[in-house]
Formats: structure tokens, C-alpha cells, sequence
């Protein structure tokens, strides 16, 4: 009877916890509205999109509907095998943008490191 009891309480805290506001937003490494990786990072969605060597990083609030980036900084870290470079990325509309050396190429990893205008700060890591 006591390990029915107890299986009975996990399986409340379980069904509680899958069904909170949080869960339901999205997992770590999904899709964005623009078929980005999309991460949580200070606050913000940030949903990393990628073309040749150009770094875009779209900035979405809770709802992923776009959010002016006036007002942020930022920055990515690229590492591709034994290749790193630091990109530094440019506030404009909706978006983050840089522009690496290189063509970003398959397997790469980026680490996004982003101040809001309200000086929330933070790291989201990507692998596309």
C-alpha cells in the first residue's frame, strides 16, 4: 500500500510539472519562427539563423512574436574543429547580425553571449 501511495504522488508531481506554463513554451533547441535553433537566454527567445558566413540572431519575446533589439549588445562565439572566432554582432529591427571569416559549415558550435537593453545578460549555446 505504501508504494502505491508513493508511485500515486509521483505520478501527481510528474503530470503538475509537465503541465506548468514553462514546459509548454518550447525546448532547448527547437524551431523558431524563421527555422532557427531557438534558445531562452536573458529573458528573451533567441533563434539563431544562419546563411554562408552571415550570423543572424532573431530576438522574440515569450509569445515569439519579434522584439526591438535597440538598446543590445552581443556577440558569438564560432567554433568550428579547431577553428574559434569571435563574431560581434550588430543590433538592427528585430535581429543581431555578424559576419564571420568564414563559411559557416556543418557541426559547427556557437555561443551566443547577449545583453538586453535592460541590462539582462547571458549565454545560449547552439550546435547546427
Amino acid at each position: 500500500m505504501k508504494k502505491l501511495i508513493v508511485a500515486f504522488v509521483v505520478a501527481m508531481a510528474l503530470s503538475l510539472a509537465l503541465s506548468s506554463p514553462a514546459a509548454a513554451q518550447h525546448s532547448h533547441g527547437s524551431k523558431g519562427p524563421n527555422g532557427g535553433i531557438l534558445e531562452d537566454v536573458a529573458g528573451v527567445h533567441a533563434e539563431l539563423v544562419t546563411s554562408g558566413n552571415t550570423i543572424t540572431i532573431n530576438i522574440l519575446d515569450e509569445g515569439n512574436k519579434p522584439v526591438s533589439t535597440q538598446g543590445y549588445t552581443g556577440s558569438v562565439l564560432v567554433v568550428a574543429g579547431s577553428d574559434r572566432e569571435t563574431v560581434k554582432l550588430e543590433p538592427g529591427g528585430t535581429s543581431l547580425k555578424g559576419e564571420a571569416k568564414k563559411a559557416l559549415a556543418a557541426n559547427t558550435q556557437f555561443t551566443l553571449m547577449l545583453k538586453t537593453a535592460a541590462g539582462k545578460s547571458g549565454q545560449a549555446r547552439y550546435k547546427k
